[in-house]
């Protein structure tokens, strides 16, 4: 089994900042070097949708359009954790976030992942 622990959501004022982390355990990283990692947002109403996705050796990333430029993502293989760096938010960046783990391309590209995380709410006001 894959665990994913999230922490480091919060509320914040727009134009502020957040950083999200994630801890990765289980059998899967035996070999991290091999793994995807990525971040995940779902809103009231709305469909979970792809953030930002990382390869397994940190040189190929993905961001959606509505966060380019302002979020961050990045992992530190030896201690199994991928980061997010949200810059500049804005109230539409209200939602849960979930870290997954699965494969680089079809969760950038159908948002399916093959483990989740119990997810972090970030809140950013007006």
């Amino acid at each position: 089994q894959v665990q994913l622990v999230e922490s480091g959501g919060g509320l914040v004022q727009a134009g502020g900042s957040l950083r999200l982390s994630c801890a990765a355990s289980g059998r899967t990283f035996s070999d991290v070097n091999d793994v995807a990692l990525g971040w995940f947002r779902q809103a009231p109403g709305w469909e979970r949708t792809p953030v930002a996705v990382i390869s397994g050796s940190g040189g190929n990333t993905y961001y959606g359009d509505s966060v380019k430029g302002r979020f961050t993502i990045s992992r530190d293989n030896a201690k199994n954790t991928v980061f997010l760096q949200m810059n500049n938010l804005k109230p539409e960046d209200t939602a849960v976030y979930y870290c997954a783990v699965g494969s680089f391309t079809a969760m950038k590209t159908i948002g399916r992942a093959d483990y989740w995380g119990q997810g972090t709410q970030v809140t950013v006001s007006s």
